[in-house]
């Protein structure tokens, strides 16, 4: 590796972190019974994207290098969080709100890996 790839991954951490903190800023109102939604949301969202772009570098060959870093390792690296993802799965667990916590657990692992999915088909259906 680079000094100009850690910079690329960098520039692109910095922006998907400052992203997903100013999604928790605006859902901090809407959490609900301690329900970690911004996390889950910047999840979900994240797989999504990721998805898209796996199919969309794919049909390109595997282009990467530098655009992959950035968007991929970069920004959607900084956007998700599977630390907090964990640190909310125990905090709940703690408050022994365990249907939240597995709903949480649910969710976020069936329907990110569903969104994923669907990222990747979509762009192979319409872009290819």
């Amino acid at each position: 590796m680079s000094l100009a790839s850690f910079t690329i991954v960098s520039v692109g951490g910095a922006i998907g972190a400052s992203a997903r903190y100013g999604i928790s800023l605006l859902f901090a109102r809407f959490v609900v019974n301690g329900f970690p939604v911004a996390t889950l949301s910047v999840n979900l969202l994240g797989s999504f994207i990721m998805g898209a772009l796996i199919a969309w570098f794919g049909m390109r060959n595997g282009l990467g290098g530098p655009v992959h870093l950035f968007l991929a390792t970069g920004i959607l690296g900084g956007f998700t969080t599977f630390s907090a993802f964990s640190m909310e799965l125990v905090a709940l667990i703690e408050r022994r709100a365990y249907g939240l916590a597995v709903t949480y657990c649910l969710v976020s692992v069936v329907a990110g890996l569903l969104l994923a999915a669907l990222g990747y088909w979509l762009v192979r259906r319409y872009f290819s």
